[in-house]
């Protein structure tokens, strides 16, 4: 399949800049099964699951991982975006995203405010190994006063301290992402204390968002991308949360495309694996699922493996148009935008 495939016309003003308040005033888009979509508020969502049903969140939590500063010595501007750490969650050595006026070169020092780094590795890509000159509580602390919130690029302005807390779920608990699960920033406890009402059961898993979430297609079919490897964890209530749901005869509906990805990724034979795994699964038209029924996510950037992976579970056809129709109505973009609840498409429903 070509990447073109997944294009649509979004005009630049649909493109959230800011988030609404409260998180659960954005608008939703339904699309079942079958049948024509509904336009509703995401604050019905409660209303739109059934009791029995499991709705299952990403708790990772975005860090301060965009850095600005300089390479030492000639004073170039050097920018990193940390990814993942490569000895224990706040060791040293990272790796990380690198862009300067020129290629970064192993034995390069950067220096961030009060916080130095050296380049260890070019991993090629623009992907790099680089070592802090601290660790543990003492990196926490330095990333906290000289990194900032890595808003996507969309967002056409600085991060302000708002974005702090908007930038993050409200059940961002794990600390280790680059990027938020955003599906999950519609979420309140009013709207948390609803679902429980309404008989629907919540669960977590933790996939911290990296490289393989939102890198680009870098060939034009969907046959030559190669996803980046997350690392997720499923934890044992998780996967006994799971297990009755499927016993009962509830629906599993996943809270962003991370969670889907963790989940398919943890299932096999009907059960979900606890404990930590990594992950390159792409999920494309013609994958079989095997662990979620429906997704609540965002509206996501034309020609990306994020569009694919919604296009996979509601029909390639029927999204698009979903699309096209949210275009129509002016339904906020990305990840400050609206939301869509998408089931999977019924059987022999055509996919594109």
């Amino acid at each position: 399949m070509k990447v073109s495939d997944f294009d649509f016309e979004l005009p630049e003003s649909l493109i959230a800049q800011s988030p609404v308040t409260p998180r659960d005033a954005s608008r939703l888009l339904v699309l079942p099964g079958a049948g024509p979509v509904q336009h509703r508020g995401f604050a019905d969502l409660p209303g739109l699951l059934r009791a029995g049903d499991l709705l299952v969140f990403n708790d990772t939590r975005v860090i301060p991982a965009r850095l600005v500063g300089q390479k030492a010595g000639t004073g170039g501007k050097a920018e990193l975006l940390l990814l993942e750490p490569l000895d224990g969650e706040l060791g040293a050595r990272w790796q990380a995203m690198g862009q300067a006026s020129k290629a970064l070169r192993p034995g390069l020092r950067l220096q961030f405010g009060t916080l130095g780094a050296v380049v260890e590795t070019a991993l090629g890509e623009g992907f790099y190994e680089v070592r802090f000159d601290r660790q543990g509580a003492a990196l926490e602390a330095a990333l906290a006063l000289v990194g900032t919130i890595p808003l996507p690029p969309y967002i056409r302005r600085q991060p302000g301290p708002a974005d702090a807390e908007r930038y993050q779920t409200i059940f961002a608990r794990s600390p280790g992402s680059a990027a938020a699960p955003t599906a999950g920033l519609h979420f309140t406890p009013g709207l948390l204390a609803g679902l429980t009402a309404r008989g629907v059961e919540t669960a977590a898993v933790t996939l911290h968002v990296g490289a393989g979430t939102f890198l680009p297609f870098r060939g034009e079919t969907l046959e030559e991308h190669r996803m980046h490897e997350e690392r997720y964890q499923v934890p044992e209530g998780t996967a006994r949360a799971f297990l009755a749901c499927r016993q009962r005869g509830g629906q599993v509906v996943a809270v962003g495309t991370t969670a889907l990805r963790t989940l398919e990724s943890a299932c096999h034979d009907g059960r979900l694996a606890a404990g930590p795994g990594r992950t390159s699964l792409f999920v494309r038209p013609g994958y079989q699922f095997a662990a979620v029924d429906r997704l609540v996510t965002n509206f996501h950037l034309p020609r990306t493996t994020l569009l694919v992976l919604v296009c996979a579970l509601g029909g390639t056809g029927r999204v698009l148009a979903a699309y096209r129709e949210a275009v129509e109505e002016g339904y906020r973009f990305f990840s400050y935008g609206d939301a869509l609840l998408v089931e999977r498409a019924a059987a022999g429903d055509t996919p594109r």
